[in-house]
């Protein structure tokens, strides 16, 4: 079976948890193959007595909630050790199994002279931050690109992870105390911090790449979850309001060590409407009663921060930008319940830029950054889509708008979000 990836199409919070939960009896493997733990994805699991669990999961796949699925960190993600296990030890005590959890030697850890770079760089940088989650995330990958990271295989070998973390150090507590007055931690509180988990960590490591390479040789299905976004990827988003890792199909791939050729299907997620966290642009932004309303219907604060979400009508340019990059073969499109009870719905079609229509993304960040919503109105509804679990049970106005937004963003859509549960989705196309 070819490996299947899940990518978020727009700025994060689509709910890739819910579509990778829904799709966790059908495969075999799930894999975080990128980020770490400034994302969260909340996932929500109805009981047999008609009551909800919900779960929020910020460095663990959403594969671990699935009984006989084994959840995998790949190489591509920077790992805290301390939340890893805070994580663990929650899921234990609410009765989720995660003994088969796989971490990759080859991941990066964040060390804790990485989170002190990462807020008093985000403080410095003043009314120039980035919106940063301050949790260490940035500096780690810089420390992997600057070849002086720390691997998960280093935690084994004290004598390497002190060499590593001297060499770290040389730098790093110059720039904190001479340049932002900090205390660096000393070489013997890191060493203490990372050598602590050593004996918890050993039993999970693997060679990840082999092991699901493998996978798929035996015929097993593999899917590849990104943490972020399209527009958030380091390459191809919002630079530089973006994160320090690749959230897009090619990042699925150099994050998890499973070649493209392997990979036959890429799910992206959307929003019904758009939303982000952080700073930068974002051309359907809603600053009114609307962007109000979006915000408390949708419950939309981050799962990792607790900070309300920006909230703005559906991009269309922004989907078929996602659906390029991404080469997405179907798009889950989620949360259509929370548009219930609008007159009309705006969907942003193209951007006036100056006078002139961008039907595409702008080439330079300029432009995006002064870019104007261009917008068709489509007819609202006032029926309640939570019972619906078929396309004709939603009601004509919902599906007309499913159909329009479908053929302006460059792929099908495959399934529909009705509510936040596991069970509120109706099936257009089967996924698996």
């Amino acid at each position: 079976m070819p490996a299947i990836a899940i990518i978020g199409a727009q700025w994060g919070d689509e709910g890739k948890g819910k579509a990778t939960d829904l799709l966790g009896s059908s495969v075999d493997y799930v894999v975080k193959f990128n980020g770490g733990n400034n994302a969260g994805h909340t996932v929500v699991i109805g009981q047999p007595d008609g009551s909800e669990e919900k779960y929020a999961l910020h460095l663990l796949p959403s594969g671990i909630l699935t009984p006989g699925c084994t959840p995998v960190i790949g190489n591509g993600v920077v790992v805290d050790l301390k939340v890893l296990f805070e994580e663990i030890e929650g899921l234990e005590a609410r009765g989720v199994d995660t003994s088969g959890l796989v971490v990759s030697a080859s991941a990066h850890v964040i060390a804790d002279y990485n989170r002190t770079v990462d807020k008093v760089t985000e403080r410095f940088l003043g009314s120039r931050r980035l919106g940063t989650t301050g949790r260490g995330i940035g500096p780690t990958y810089a420390d992997k690109m600057n070849r002086i990271g720390i691997r998960v295989q280093d935690i084994f070998d004290e004598k390497i992870l002190r060499q590593k973390i001297e060499g770290a150090l040389e730098l790093k507590g110059q720039v904190l105390t001479k340049i932002y007055n900090r205390r660096a931690p000393s070489v013997d509180e890191t060493l203490e911090e990372l050598l602590q988990y050593a004996d918890r960590l050993r039993p999970m490591v693997r060679d990840t790449g082999l092991l699901l390479n493998q996978a798929l040789d035996r015929g097993e299905t593999v899917l590849l979850e990104a943490g972020q976004a399209t527009l958030l990827d380091v390459d191809h988003g919002t630079y530089p309001f973006v994160t320090s890792s690749s959230a897009t199909a090619g990042g699925a791939c150099t994050g998890s060590g499973i070649p493209p050729m392997r990979m036959d299907q890429v799910i992206g997620i959307v929003k019904a409407y758009t939303t982000r966290v952080g700073e930068g642009p974002f051309p359907t932004e809603l600053f009114d009663d609307a962007g109000e309303h979006l915000r408390k219907v949708g419950a939309e604060y981050g799962t990792t921060t607790g900070r309300p979400r920006r909230c703005g009508w559906y991009d269309a340019v922004i989907a078929r930008y996602a659906a390029r990059v991404n080469g997405v073969t179907d798009f889950v499109l989620t949360k259509l319940d929370v548009l219930t009870g609008l007159e009309q719905v705006p969907v942003c079609v193209a951007y006036d830029v100056g006078g002139v229509r961008h039907d595409e993304m702008p080439v330079n960040q300029t432009d995006f950054h002064h870019a104007v919503p261009i917008y068709e109105y489509l007819p609202g509804w006032w029926e309640d889509l939570s019972a619906c679990r078929t396309f004709e049970d939603l009601p004509a106005n919902a599906q007309a708008y499913v159909r329009a937004v479908e053929k302006m963003s460059g792929a099908r859509i495959s399934v529909v979000g009705v509510g936040p549960s596991r069970e509120a989705t109706v099936v257009v196309h089967p996924l698996v």
